[in-house]
């Protein structure tokens, strides 16, 4: 298949024309390590992986610019790919070359989502959902959460600002489950609330 044109479309953007009136979506990187120009005949072979490497390319610079707006688990920037139009492949390639240079770790994602939510208030077992939910991989949870700062001194300003009468049993109940749903352990909204009504009786 002949080359009939190479059009740079932006700083780093070319697209290749082929014979048969078909283009290929490239880039700078691929069209100079391919030695590509006008005229030149590719095989089949040569055409396969130009198509591949151009592919794989678009999605690693598509990859780059994701992650430079936010933190992003493996799994979630496979999924924006995917979603963004590149295929298997070039995804899986993409999210692997990220890894192997440093600019992707699913270690350092999780505990920045578990600092994230512990400055928010909440407890390890939001922590563990959050990470489920963004794709992070179950032997990375324990040391994220590890990485958290105790939760006594969250947990006793919460109920100072919740609990209005520490003797109203509706009220603790709500609180309680108000609690757990911030992520907190049944172990650690009892000694939590014990703490504060013995220190706030204790000031009585």
């Amino acid at each position: 298949m002949v080359i009939t044109a190479l059009r740079q479309t932006s700083a780093d953007r070319v697209t290749v024309g082929l014979e048969d009136g078909t283009e290929i979506r490239s880039t700078l990187g691929v069209v100079t390590d391919r030695r590509l120009f006008s005229g030149k005949d590719l095989s089949e072979e040569e055409l396969s992986l130009l198509r591949r490497d151009s592919s794989r390319s678009l999605a690693r610079d598509l990859a780059l610019e994701l992650i430079s707006r936010r933190l992003m688990s493996r799994r979630e920037v496979r999924e924006k790919l995917l979603r963004k139009g590149a295929d298997e492949d070039a995804a899986d390639y993409s999210v692997q070359w990220l890894t192997e240079h440093g600019f992707l770790s699913d270690e350092s994602y999780a505990a920045a989502v578990a600092r994230h939510y512990a400055a928010k208030g909440y407890g390890a077992g939001r922590v563990r959902s959050e990470l489920s939910r963004r794709g992070v991989e179950r032997e990375l949870w324990d040391a994220a959460v590890e990485q958290m700062p105790r939760a006594d001194e969250k947990l006793q300003k919460l109920i100072a600002a919740r609990l209005k009468d520490p003797e109203d049993r509706d009220q603790l109940r709500k609180l309680s489950a108000a609690l757990l749903r911030r992520g907190y352990s049944w172990e650690e909204i009892r000694t939590a609330l014990r703490s504060y009504t013995d220190e706030l009786f204790e000031d009585d």
